[in-house]
Order: C-alpha cells, then sequence, then structure tokens
C-alpha cells in the first residue's frame, strides 16, 4: 500500500464518520484526490510534503487539460479539505491550498421543467403495473417536495405522514428537515405503497423500509433514478435533457414564480446558505423576460 493510499483512507474515514458525506461526495473527492496523487507521482514527488511551486505547477497541468475555471476550483476546493485535513492529524505542518485564490466560477442557470412539460411526464405511466406505479409516484414526490435524489432513495416508510402530508428528509450533514406535499403526490404514493411496492416487495429475498424499490424488489440507486427519468421522458415523446435534479430546479423556480420567499424556498431545499437558493431567482427573472418579449405588443418594435 503507498503512503498516499493511507492518507486516502484515512481522510475517508473522517468523511464518513464526523462529515456523514454521501458516497456520491466520497466519490467526487476521491477522483480529486487520485488525480493529484497522479501527478505528485508522475513528477517524481513520493512525499505527501509538498511545495507552493508544486501546487502551481498542478494548477498549470489542470489548466493545460482544459478544464473549466469550475473544475478547477473543484479540484482545488477538495485539496484544500484534504491537506486542512492532514493538518488537524499533524502530518504536515500547513495547508499548501490555503493561498490559492481562484476567480469564482460562473454559476450556470439551472435548468428547469416548464408546467406543460411537467404534465406529459405525469401522464406517460401506466399505473396498472407495478412500476407505472412507483414511478409515477417518484416524479410526484420529487417534484412535491424538492428533495435531493440522494434523499429520495433514502427514504423509508416511516419518514412519510400521511395524514400531515409530510416528509421527513435527512439531508446534507445529517441535518433533518420535514416538507409538505400535495395531494397528487400524496394519491400516486399511497397508490404505490399499498399496491405496487407490495408487488415488487414479493420479488426480494429480504424485507425492507425503503419506499422505492427496483423491478427486484430491492432499493432503488441514484442511477436507477436516473434511468427511470431518461425513460418517463423518452415515453413522453419529450426531446429534452434530463437529469434528476432538473425536478429540484423546477420546484424551487415553480415556487419563486409564483410568490414563495427565499427563506422558505431555501428551508424547503435544505440549503445551508441562501446564496446557494438565490440562483433560482436568476430564473425567473430570465423568464419574466421572455415572457415580456414575447407578449408585450411593443418589446419587439
Amino acid at each position: 500500500m503507498s503512503v498516499f493510499t493511507t492518507y486516502w483512507i484515512s481522510f475517508k474515514g473522517y468523511l464518513q464518520v464526523e462529515k456523514q458525506a454521501s458516497s456520491h461526495t466520497i466519490h467526487a473527492y476521491y477522483k480529486d484526490i487520485d488525480d493529484f496523487f497522479q501527478f505528485l507521482t508522475a513528477e517524481q514527488l513520493h512525499d505527501i510534503h509538498i511545495q507552493h511551486t508544486n501546487v502551481r505547477n498542478y494548477l498549470t497541468t489542470l489548466y493545460e487539460k482544459g478544464l473549466s475555471r469550475r473544475s478547477v476550483a473543484r479540484h482545488i476546493s477538495s485539496l484544500r479539505s484534504f491537506y486542512h485535513f492532514l493538518v488537524r492529524e499533524n502530518v504536515v505542518s500547513d495547508n499548501p491550498f490555503t493561498s490559492i485564490h481562484l476567480p469564482k466560477a460562473l454559476h450556470p442557470i439551472p435548468e428547469f421543467f416548464y408546467a406543460e412539460e411537467l404534465e406529459k411526464l405525469f401522464e406517460v405511466h401506466d399505473r396498472s403495473t407495478a412500476i407505472g406505479q412507483r414511478n409515477q409516484a417518484l416524479i410526484e414526490i420529487v417534484y412535491a417536495t424538492g428533495m435531493r435524489v440522494s434523499e429520495c432513495v433514502h427514504l423509508h416508510i416511516t419518514d412519510i405522514d400521511f395524514s400531515l402530508q409530510t416528509v421527513r428528509v435527512m439531508g446534507k450533514g445529517n441535518k433533518e428537515r420535514y416538507i409538505p406535499f400535495g395531494r397528487l403526490a400524496k394519491d400516486a404514493l399511497h397508490q404505490y405503497i399499498e399496491d405496487g411496492r407490495s408487488t415488487l416487495m414479493k420479488k426480494a429475498k429480504q424485507h425492507t423500509d425503503i419506499v422505492f424499490l427496483n423491478a427486484r424488489g430491492t432499493p432503488l440507486t441514484d442511477r436507477g433514478v436516473r434511468y427511470v427519468l431518461e425513460k418517463v421522458v423518452k415515453d413522453a415523446a419529450l426531446t429534452l435533457k434530463i437529469h434528476p435534479h432538473k425536478l429540484r430546479h423546477s420546484f424551487a423556480t415553480h415556487l419563486l414564480d409564483n410568490g414563495a420567499d427565499l427563506r422558505t424556498v431555501q428551508e424547503l431545499l435544505g440549503h445551508k446558505n441562501i446564496s446557494t437558493t438565490q440562483i433560482y431567482t436568476h430564473v425567473s427573472k430570465e423568464r419574466l423576460h421572455h415572457v415580456y418579449q414575447s407578449a408585450h405588443p411593443r418589446a419587439k418594435q
């Protein structure tokens, strides 16, 4: 086992236990840190103790690969956290990435579904089948609550309160929040849990309390949710780019479009900082501009 691997294993344990990081987050850290380890090896550097010149050379390498400012910033952020851990553990005396200040990456406007597009997604499922009921419930609850896919796949039956129409979600950092949902999501969830889910459970060898199951009766994964969404879009005959967060973006955008205040949307999304939520105000402004240009008689004159 190389010295680099040893330090990664220690850092991984720190992310899992102290930071309660998701498997997706840990994998992202691994990719960035492993890339840096490969750079050090190529430079004939076999020690975790590095100089600022090594950091600058690594930055040059990243830019030469054609990475965007956003990707470079993510790499540096990962390594800054990694070396912060090493300083805390007295492995190194200082963090060579602390003084690296990169230009802030431009945040792209989140993509979202328009109301008419969503209606097509909700109408394609065959709700006489277990899979159709599951897909309907999945899309309804993600759009109704704006929860992350990582939160959705870890949803338990006991997290759903049908009488209050709320769902308990465990977010980043093991932070708990309660989100309301409407009648359509309630009906879809209730039908799936009482009918379709019971059918899927019979195919599994062991019981699970996880809400969303795959065709084999085992818990649906993040990748499984992506596959479901891609199939739903195809079935709805929509030529759209689809990713799980698009429903979450739609949830936030539509709330703001219809008068919800930013603080409420922040709480519902589980954002730590309101600045993260503010990106959705740009979406609303762009939409308002589009509507104005399309509808005002003198806008194009």
